[in-house]
């Protein structure tokens, strides 16, 4: 029979064995300090480990919702005001002739609306639709007709003192999302989305939204952001950048 010892007892061979299976353990835990200082050193320094540039300007990449379901949401566009419009990955189509809109159509966020042509307030600003047609969008007439080569912009409200509106679920639309517009000329010009932005007003992208293009786009305006009970506004503005890629008579 084999010999039988006492706890904590045994051979030296034993001993040796216990020995150096608690240095083995205590050098793993080192490591794993080790590693874990180096993180924290990296996170608290990003500049210098080339982590700050990725994180203030932030691509079009999917990124991470937070959500259980753990699908990709679309990452807002940034780009300084003065860089040009996104564009989405597909060839853009030949420009038409100039046509008046009629109505704008966003399959996927359930919208059929009716386009009114809009020019400038008395302040100078780009009119609005009036908040008693909740479903009614502005066309800025001093710029391009959709499907004309240049920016076309057109205007919604988010919501109304007592409803929701034409644009409340711009925000949700994402890259290669389809925008139909009817011109007056029996023509459906088809817009394919290439960035959504979510700018402060204060800093508006002037230049990206109605600066001039070669080819035919289609700009979407409307509000975001928190709402500023002490102006009446919202503090952002939400703009969805797309350009034609065809077209259909209708």
């Amino acid at each position: 029979m084999a010999p039988q010892y006492p706890y904590g007892g045994g051979t030296s061979g034993d001993r040796g064995g216990r020995a150096l299976r608690v240095v083995l353990v205590l050098a793993a835990v080192a490591g794993v300090v080790t590693v874990v200082a180096g993180l924290l050193i990296v996170l608290g320094s990003p500049e210098e480990y080339g982590l700050a540039s990725q994180r203030d300007t932030l691509a079009l990449d999917a990124q991470p919702d937070g959500r259980a379901t753990g699908q990709p949401e679309q990452a807002m566009f940034q780009a300084a005001p003065t860089a040009p419009p996104p564009l989405p990955q597909i060839n853009p189509a030949p420009p038409m002739l100039p046509s008046t809109p009629v109505r704008v159509v966003i399959k996927k966020l359930g919208v059929n609306a009716p386009v009114r042509s809009v020019g400038l307030a008395k302040d100078g600003t780009i009119q609005v639709p009036p908040p008693n047609d909740p479903n009614l969008v502005g066309w800025y007439r001093h710029m391009s007709t959709p499907g004309e080569g240049g920016p076309a912009v057109l205007l919604g409200h988010k919501d109304t003192r007592t409803r929701s509106a034409v644009f409340t679920r711009l925000h949700e639309i994402r890259n290669g999302d389809q925008i139909e517009v009817k011109r007056q000329d029996g023509t459906t010009a088809v817009f394919t989305v290439g960035g959504v932005e979510q700018a402060n007003k204060k800093t508006f992208p002037t230049q990206r939204v109605y600066g001039q293009q070669s080819n035919a786009q289609l700009h979407l305006i409307t509000c975001g952001g928190s709402y500023d009970r002490r102006i009446g506004h919202y503090t952002d503005n939400i703009i969805v950048y797309a350009t034609m890629t065809g077209s259909y008579r209708s």
